[in-house]
């Protein structure tokens, strides 16, 4: 079965190598020529671990290429992906399905008998039908399908994600649309993934909903994080023991300086002008989103007021500027609302992140680079990690002492024990953590 990946962002380009290393001939097609030649010459343009790997072993073996030859690569396919951007649309929050719409007239003029055109970058509930309509009407009288597969991969863990997911979900309602669909996750079947297939809306919101349900915990536990600290609790014991129930489970109970990246942020807002364009408002969405980036103004808040009254002059060193650890994405990062509410205060601010400088230096006029970690202690009057990489885990917490003006460090993700940092000369300030929790017992789990 021969596969056209329409667009080769981070959707497309790890989905199109990933059927690419189940054994089907994929072809990812971009109108970047630059990101084209560089993906030929085996240059990954997103960090991505495992990604280069993929890529090479596939082109090697013949089974993936890349091209901006849109209308060979989609005459030849018997499945055509769309992938390309939905980003948040100006003023309404809506997702911008200008793309998407403009691929369906692309796809329609080439496309071959029997073709099955399967919409794979997020989309709102109606964009499925909206996309036949566009083939039907553009090349009346051809045969073809229409199919809805949202994705869910995580930045950081995206392969793992594809070969190993929790679920596929498809909508299709034809059986050549679904039949296409179970045989390409077919290698799946050994695993028992399941594979749930419905029609397309509930394929469609299936997406939106699970994004927004997952920025809705983050929001949660972090909301809970402040009332820890204000009656001397410890929200990674409270987490803990929340998480315990099975109802509930651990995953994305981790307080923090608030959600960002491509997808909750952008999820989330077309998710609320959906329910509001259809007059069915989703409330708890909407908060999720306000009390989100409030989360970010708030962390940049703690940073000013750990420098004292008169923040000018002084200096700020960040440890981490992407999203989350494993990626270079900085889209909605809280690092991009931290670091400018700093520079507006006349604070001096020094950055490190292994991954992500080449996509945040632009953004971030101003700041100062260091490729040490080390290095950005050096005279610094506090220290905040705004992004858990392993790599600052393990740092010298004494050498830090040692290098900094100031004793102070902010620990957005708790990555650091205080009584190590308390340890080093340094004075801790974390996430959730109240005055009295240290004079608690950590929550134990008991076998019988």
């Amino acid at each position: 079965m021969r596969i056209a990946m329409i667009g080769t962002g981070y959707v497309g380009l790890v989905s199109g190598v990933c059927f690419s290393e189940f054994g089907f001939d994929v072809t990812c097609v971009d109108i970047d020529a630059d990101k084209i030649a560089r993906l030929n010459a085996k240059e990954v343009p997103i960090y991505e671990p495992g990604l280069d790997a993929l890529i090479e072993r596939n082109l090697a073996a013949g089974r993936l290429a890349f091209t901006t030859a849109f209308d060979e690569a989609v005459a030849a396919a018997d499945v055509v992906f769309v992938a390309v951007g939905t980003p948040s649309r100006r003023g309404d929050g809506e997702a911008d399905l200008t793309y998407v719409y403009e691929a369906a007239r692309q796809i329609a003029r080439v496309m071959r008998e029997g073709t099955v055109v399967v919409i794979k970058s997020t989309v709102v509930v109606g964009t499925c039908r909206k996309v036949a309509e566009i083939l039907r009407a553009e090349r009346p009288g051809v045969d073809f399908s229409v199919a809805s597969n949202p994705e869910f991969l995580r930045e950081g863990s995206a392969i793992e994600d594809f070969m190993r997911p929790d679920r596929v979900v498809v909508g299709a309602e034809d059986e050549r649309a679904e039949a296409t669909l179970r045989r390409l996750y077919q290698p799946l079947y050994l695993r028992e993934t399941p594979i749930l297939v419905s029609t397309l809306e509930n394929a469609e919101l299936t997406k939106y909903a699970a994004n927004a349900f997952l920025a809705l915990k983050i929001t949660f536990i972090n909301e809970i994080a402040d009332l820890c600290e204000k009656v001397g609790a410890d929200v990674q014991k409270v987490a803990s023991g929340i998480g315990l129930d099975n109802r509930i489970g651990g995953k994305f109970l981790h307080a923090g300086p608030g959600y960002g990246g491509s997808c909750f942020p952008k999820d989330t807002s077309a998710l609320a002008a959906t329910g509001q364009r259809h007059g069915a408002p989703l409330r708890l969405v909407e908060t999720t989103i306000a009390v989100n980036e409030a989360r970010k103004r708030d962390m940049a808040e703690r940073v000013l007021a750990a420098l004292g009254p008169d923040p000018e002059g002084k200096s700020v060193g960040i440890f981490g500027i992407a999203f989350k650890p494993n990626t270079d994405d900085v889209r909605d990062a809280p690092s991009l609302v931290i670091v400018p509410a700093l520079q507006a205060r006349g604070v001096r601010v020094v950055l490190h992140d292994p991954e992500a400088r080449a996509q945040a230096e632009p953004l971030l006029p101003g700041a100062e680079w260091r490729d040490n970690p080390y290095d950005v202690a050096d005279g610094i009057d506090v220290l905040a990690v705004v992004t858990e990489w392993n790599l600052y885990r393990g740092l010298s917490l004494t050498q830090i002492a040692g290098r900094m003006q100031g004793n102070t460090v902010i620990d957005m993700r708790n990555i650091w024990r205080e009584e190590d940092v308390a340890r080093a000369g340094l004075v801790y300030r974390g996430i959730g953590k109240g005055a009295a929790s240290k004079r608690s017992d950590p929550l134990q789990t008991v076998s019988n």
